[in-house]
């Protein structure tokens, strides 16, 4: 696999866009179900956003400025995940807003994975080039190695409070 930057994050992408799609097929009566793939969804997202705003947001935003704008509208995009996953990591799949909540933390998502696949990404790899690119993807796979998984890590918990205060 390639250590570019933006080739893993379509990976994490095309990994979260399935569990999107298992969850929306799974059907009115799979709660277990449902709540596995919410869980799973936990994880990628919360494993996904760390190394987004960790390492990839503050380097292009250093070596873009021009795309300054594009990096916060990001931060709030996954802001919005954010407080969505830690809502959802405290709900069973029977309560009632379960699959509601669920829902628009599908369609915010992957507005933001078509977002960033159809208008950031090739302006990122247009400015940044195939080295840069490399060298992100290498400090984004190690980021991964440590990043949390659930809202409730540690590591994950400045940007719970964040999400949830800001």
């Amino acid at each position: 696999m390639s250590n570019d930057a933006i080739v893993l994050l379509k990976d994490d992408h095309q990994q979260i866009r399935k569990v999107f799609k298992d969850f929306q097929a799974a059907g009115d009566n799979a709660e277990k179900r449902k709540g596995q793939l919410v869980d799973k969804m936990i994880e990628l997202l919360t494993q996904h956003t760390y190394i987004e705003n960790e390492v990839m947001y503050p380097r292009v935003r250093e070596l873009l400025p021009e795309l300054e704008d594009d990096v916060l509208e990001s931060y709030e995009e996954h802001h919005v995940a954010d407080v969505l996953v830690v809502e959802l990591s405290s709900m069973k799949p029977s309560d009632e807003r379960f699959d509601a909540k669920t829902t628009i933390l599908i369609e915010n998502v992957t507005h933001h994975m078509d977002e960033e696949e159809q208008d950031w990404f090739p302006k990122v790899r247009e400015g940044l080039g195939r080295k840069t690119l490399q060298e992100i993807g290498e400090a984004m796979l190690e980021a991964k190695k440590t990043a949390p998984k659930r809202p409730s890590q540690p590591s994950a918990l400045k940007k719970t409070i964040d999400a949830v205060i800001f």
